[in-house]
């Protein structure tokens, strides 16, 4: 991700190591579909505590998710995310609320909500290129969401027709449906990579994105990007549902894999990990509190903090 270069702080500017947990910064980063929302309903009502809990604490809550940039435009709204960064496509895009912006390295977002896009793989025209090529050259099948109409992307995410519309503008990848076998599958993630793209899978979908823009890859930049602007390394918490959050779960402090509605193998390597037994948001509230409901320090002492004098949830 050569484009997105990071400032650092000297080195003897930040703190030493073996800093207090209790007051060293934290944030969150955590999947969307199946994790903070319900993989059928896309309610997330028994994570507000939490939620609320942690905007006022000031802990940011970063939203990792194979959605677009223009699904989660009205979604970190209703969340009540807007001040916090979020990662789409499961990488290939981050955006950074003003908060979160460098004077040097950004140019301000020319969104409605003032947002600066970063692009960390390949362009979509030709991850859609490459697929028709090897599609043909291969003689696999698959369906690609782009080729679907608006009722078939419908009827295959419970998502509505505006919604539906938003999951088809893509920047840096492509979800598919597989419709061939486990070896046609390989033959076809082998080529891919000859490319310089990888295949992922989600809850619904297959993604074909570039190789260096997996979640993982995002939630590190933005890591080092908090750390260059507050000074200090923070406590990162990650919860996921699926194959394609394990990058992800494998770069936090703290991992959550949250019992998903599948049966697809969810394995990061990651020593501080927990395994919840309830799905979806139940999940992710029982995920957040395994790690930091009965923490002693910071977290009880600013729970202290009245409820009329928030913290803002960002850097």
């Amino acid at each position: 991700m050569t484009e997105l270069t990071c400032a650092a702080l000297p080195r003897d500017a930040l703190p030493p190591g073996g800093m207090d947990p209790a007051l060293q910064p934290r944030l969150v980063v955590t999947d969307l579909d199946g994790s903070l929302l319900d993989h059928h309903s896309y309610d997330f009502s028994p994570a507000t505590p939490w939620l609320a809990r942690l905007k006022q604490l000031g802990v940011p809550v970063i939203p990792v998710t194979s959605k677009t940039r223009a699904e989660l435009i009205p979604l970190r709204e209703t969340l009540g995310l807007t001040a916090t960064p979020f990662i789409a496509e499961n990488g290939a895009v981050i955006g950074l609320p003003p908060g979160w912006c460098h004077a040097r390295l950004d140019r301000p977002g020319s969104g409605r909500d003032g947002v600066v896009i970063k692009h960390t793989g390949v362009d979509i025209g030709f991850i859609k290129a490459r697929l028709k090529v090897w599609q043909q050259r291969l003689g696999v099948r698959f369906t690609r969401m782009g080729e679907m109409n608006i009722h078939q992307v419908m009827a295959l995410t419970g998502l509505d027709e505006a919604r539906a519309k938003a999951a088809r503008q893509r920047e840096g990848s492509e979800p598919l449906i597989w419709e061939d076998d486990a070896a046609a599958l390989e033959a076809f993630r082998v080529a891919l990579e000859g490319d310089g793209l990888e295949l992922t899978q989600g809850g619904r979908f297959w993604h074909v994105m570039g190789r260096l823009s997996d979640k993982g890859g995002a939630v590190e930049w933005l890591i080092k990007r908090f750390t260059a602007l507050r000074g200090s390394q923070p406590l990162s918490l990650g919860l996921g549902d699926g194959p394609n959050d394990v990058t992800m779960l494998e770069t936090v402090d703290q991992a959550v894999v949250i019992r998903g509605c599948h049966e697809l193998k969810v394995e990061p390597q990651n020593a501080s990990l927990y395994r919840t037994s309830a799905t979806g948001p139940k999940g992710w509230a029982e995920g957040v509190a395994h790690w930091w409901g009965r923490d002693n320090g910071r977290l009880e002492a600013e729970a202290a903090v009245p409820a009329d004098k928030p913290r803002e949830a960002s850097v």
